[in-house]
């Protein structure tokens, strides 16, 4: 039987040690560890965390592939729109700063839901949570094609248009994706045991995600060759499949590996902040640019609509696909810390940034986005793993929300501010981004927090751990 409130902190007990990223080793369940929970709905007192944690493990490893399908198909379904959003703005009449605000409207979502998102994917189970998110999805993307189609038609133009984009695409749809990275980063969390487990398994979310931003910019930029509302009308085609992958082979958790009452997570953890704050910067880097990209590709290159849905579709996945090959090769065989990660990548990506200022015509700007990629699929596993090896089971999902609602809110204001900024001058987004990055590249080379080992670190946080609450 497998039991909630099993120890999960790093070493078993709570004390201050300097030991590099040791890994589980004999002490795991010493008599001075955490003292055994009840589990959800009575019965006896947990069984030492070993036990616990290899059942439950065992039972549940094997649906990490449909989990991870469900990421797959969610992000897809997102990023197949992604080469077509900006000419399409400019086919229905939006300007650059309506499609940011739109795409901040849904990061605004991602943030106030994230962490809810997170612990009732612990307490109610993944599939109730993934199956509702995506049925949303599905149904919400339907809408906005529709309304893109009366858009591009004439049907539909000006206020109301913007009004049912930001209704649809983001405020619905940012509130329902919100919940898919966090139920899959706690689910990842809550089987895997040591550092280089987590490491690798935060890493499969990440490429997941990568793979699904390049088979989404393939499959958009191609179809939008054909027309920019074939790649629309797709979207929601892929979320359905993903809630029918959910629905016919996720098995729902047993009550006793669900928890009752998952552990509330504040951004001023001591254990959390500073990987926040990597991340943070991390993703507003590449907020300025992302949605900017169609932009960019159409004004230095100079071309129509169709033709430039086509090449940023292949600018996105070069991106996709060094994102892809950092978190599925470099990351799993360097072996490297979750600190060791943040710097090579925050420093790779910068260097990308680099690359990007420079109007070299399109095999230069492909190259660039490429290393900007792969930096942030290098540093991305070191930001999400690395404050997971610190935290008790019960404490996963609220976490892992917190770190979707860290994502979220650099998009809050990185598109808008990205899009005014390109109408500025279109080098000002790509100089932000290079700045920042090199900003965050100086943090986690300075900052004690990453030259300490999880041990340590959860030992001297545990009185604030245990007031997270």
């Amino acid at each position: 039987m497998v039991h909630i409130g099993c120890p999960q902190f790093v070493g078993g007990a709570r004390r201050a040690a300097p030991l590099r990223f040791p890994e589980p080793g004999p002490d795991a369940d010493r008599a001075d560890a955490k003292p055994a929970q009840r589990r959800v709905g009575g019965g006896g007192p947990c069984r030492p965390r070993r036990r616990c944690g290899s059942q439950r493990r065992g039972r549940s490893s094997s649906q990490v592939g449909v989990v991870l399908s469900a990421v797959f198909l969610a992000y897809l379904g997102q990023t197949t729109l992604n080469p077509v959003i900006a000419p399409l703005s400019r086919e229905v009449g939006l300007a650059e700063w309506q499609v940011g605000l739109t795409i901040s409207v849904a990061a605004v979502m991602v943030v106030l839901t994230s962490q809810s998102w997170g612990r009732r994917s612990q307490s109610w189970g993944r599939k109730p949570v993934l199956v509702a998110a995506l049925g949303i999805c599905a149904t919400t993307m339907a809408l906005f094609a529709l309304i893109a189609a009366l858009g591009v038609g004439g049907a539909l133009s000006g206020t109301p248009l913007f009004c049912l984009f930001v209704l649809t695409r983001g405020l619905v749809f940012g509130a329902a994706l919100a919940a898919i990275m966090p139920t899959a980063q706690a689910y990842v969390a809550d089987v895997t045991s040591n550092e280089e487990e987590r490491v690798r398994g935060m890493a499969g979310v990440g490429a997941s995600q990568g793979m699904a931003s390049i088979a989404g910019a393939l499959v958009g930029g191609l179809l939008s060759g054909i027309s920019l509302m074939v790649s629309v009308d797709m979207v929601p085609v892929f979320l359905l499949a993903g809630l029918l992958v959910v629905l016919v082979a996720l098995h729902r958790e047993e009550g006793a590996e669900l928890v009752a009452e998952p552990t509330h997570v504040r951004p001023s953890d001591p254990r959390v902040w500073p990987f926040l704050v990597a991340g943070f910067g991390m993703f507003t880097s590449l907020g300025l640019i992302q949605v900017v990209t169609g932009f960019l590709v159409q004004d230095r290159l100079r071309l129509d609509a169709n033709t430039t849905g086509l090449v940023t579709g292949g600018a996105l996945l070069a991106a996709g696909v060094g994102m892809v090959l950092a978190q599925s090769i470099i990351v799993p065989r360097s072996k490297w810390s979750p600190p060791t990660l943040l710097r090579v990548g925050s420093f790779t990506g910068a260097v990308g940034f680099a690359l990007l200022a420079v109007n070299g015509g399109a095999a230069l700007l492909i190259v660039a986005v490429t290393v900007i990629g792969a930096g942030v699929g290098i540093a991305m596993p070191g930001y999400t793993a690395g404050p997971t090896l610190l935290m008790s089971r019960e404490e996963q999902g609220g976490l892992a929300g917190l770190i979707g609602a860290t994502n979220g809110l650099t998009y809050v204001v990185s598109p808008t501010a990205g899009t005014a900024m390109y109408g500025i001058s279109p080098i000002l987004p790509i100089v932000a981004g290079g700045v920042i990055l090199a900003l965050v590249l100086v943090f986690v080379l300075v900052h004690r927090s990453f030259r300490r080992a999880p041990a340590e670190a959860a030992g001297a946080a545990g009185a604030a751990g245990g007031g997270a609450g």
